[in-house]
């Protein structure tokens, strides 16, 4: 601890992102980022954004995008929230909502980020277990709380709710924040953005990383009661009242409108998904049943550390978590398909070497 921290410092245990390597002769599969690249219409939407404006503020309000997704959803302006990517979003949402309360309920296995925001906000917390299937099980979130947090589908298991279960959390808290974290949404689980009109204390968050290719871009968005979206807004107001700048609005806007793009990336993601988590069954893994743009797996024989360690010396990166529950668990971004092509030959080659020294060891 250094003298100068202020206290809270010394007790944080931030977020840990996927490697990033500097070199490219990866095949990156550790970060969920789309494996292919924004439209042309994108593109130029972001070079068209640079100008000489960009030495005026951008919008404060970034009404035009707000605009343009609540047409998209059919609901108000004053229903839309946007930020400086999902996580932005999710940390003024945890300061605005669950701040000073009691604990705040999410599944013991999730997106650790949460944990993060616990720790920055001093939110107190309570973790629900899963079931033996790492499923979530909606009537354990029950009881008095100071909110609830689930990510749909939830990660890293990629596991999805379907709508009448996050209605049961609405109905069983309906005096807290009900926050459903759709991250990996548009990759098969059906969205709570239609529940919204009928729920005053539901926020549903977003963001553009994944579905539309612009994890280097940092937008997010949540739609919500005019009620909350006010309280987020007041956060944000007294942290950075222009975490938007012009570039990532122009961006984003053109990737809100390029539907067509939008749905091909995401039919292409879910038959390699598919394709991925065929061919690895058949090569003996556990793959859990995902709607999101990874596979959560175990092998029967060879652990999770040592597919991660073997993977890396091909090549190959994916993504381990410490957690004792999921230790020989790997998530696995789906990439390409010449990538999961990729990745099988080695995970063949990884399995073979294994066979091939453990019959040695019986000689």
């Amino acid at each position: 601890m250094s003298r100068f921290w202020s206290p809270v410092v010394d007790t944080l245990s931030p977020y840990v992102p996927g490697e990033q390597p500097t070199k490219e002769n990866f095949v990156k599969l550790n970060t969920n980022e789309s494996p292919y690249g924004p439209s042309d219409h994108v593109l130029n939407a972001i070079h068209g954004a640079v100008s000489n404006n960009l030495r005026r503020y951008p919008d404060p309000s970034a009404d035009a995008i707000r605009q343009s997704i609540a047409k998209g959803l059919g609901l108000e302006k004053s229903n839309i929230f946007v930020g400086n990517g999902s996580d932005e979003i999710l940390s003024h949402a945890f300061n605005a909502f669950f701040s000073g309360k009691p604990p705040v309920l999410f599944p013991e296995i999730t997106y650790s980020f949460y944990h993060a925001c616990c720790q920055l906000y001093g939110v107190r917390k309570k973790e629900i277990p899963l079931d033996m299937y790492f499923r979530i099980d909606v009537h354990r979130f029950e009881g008095v709380s100071g909110g609830v947090v689930v990510a749909n589908p939830n990660a890293p298991t990629g596991i999805a709710l379907e709508l009448p279960e996050i209605e049961t959390i609405l109905r069983s808290n309906p005096d807290v924040v009900v926050l459903v974290d759709e991250a990996y949404v548009d990759f098969g689980a059906s969205s709570s953005v239609n529940l919204v009109p009928q729920y005053d204390n539901l926020i549903v968050v977003q963001t553009f990383s994944k579905s539309r290719s612009l994890a280097g871009l940092r937008f997010g968005m949540a739609v919500g009661h005019p009620d909350l979206i006010d309280a987020l807004t007041r956060v944000k107001d007294s942290f950075n009242s222009y975490p938007l700048d012009s570039l990532a609005l122009a961006g984003a806007q053109a990737a809100w409108e390029d539907t067509v793009w939008f749905e091909k990336v995401c039919q292409k993601v879910i038959a390699d998904r598919s394709y991925l988590s065929s061919a690895m069954e058949e090569m003996d893994f556990k793959v859990l049943p995902s709607s999101a743009n990874f596979i959560f797996v175990a092998h029967p024989v060879v652990s999770a550390q040592r597919l991660l360690v073997e993977l890396r010396k091909r090549g190959i990166l994916v993504r381990h978590f410490n957690d004792e529950r999921i230790k020989d668990w790997l998530r696995i971004s789906v990439g390409t398909t010449n990538e999961c092509a990729a990745l099988l030959v080695a995970l063949k080659e990884i399995l073979i070497t294994k066979s091939d020294a453990d019959d040695g060891a019986h000689c």
